[in-house]
């Protein structure tokens, strides 16, 4: 039994009789779309929300002194939930169930 060399040939494993198209170095460059103006009508509702979510603290405070009843009741909400978060276990370091965690050094 005779071991013959191995060699590389650089021929394609199949042919094809399509001609071959040369690459293009550089795409086609396209031209930007002009851009559609767009008007839009925010209702006075609309607006109304808008200020009252992006309000800060001082603005709600200010308007619950001086008699605004939605921001009356965003303060105790807020008020509600600090207290909340204050006698709540986990607010205390514990456990939710009750246990006490331990730091064992």
């Amino acid at each position: 039994m005779a071991i013959s060399p191995v060699t590389q040939t650089n021929s394609p494993a199949v042919a094809s009789n399509a001609p071959v198209k040369p690459v293009d170095k550089e795409a086609p460059q396209s031209k930007p779309q002009p851009t559609a103006a767009v008007t839009v009508q925010i209702s006075s509702a609309a607006r109304a929300a808008l200020q009252e979510a992006t309000e800060t603290v001082a603005q709600t405070t200010k308007e619950a002194r001086s008699g605004d009843r939605q921001a009356q009741r965003l303060q105790a909400r807020e008020a509600a939930t600090a207290e909340e978060a204050k006698e709540s276990p986990a607010a205390r370091g514990q456990e939710a169930q009750g246990t006490s965690v331990i730091n064992l050094r």
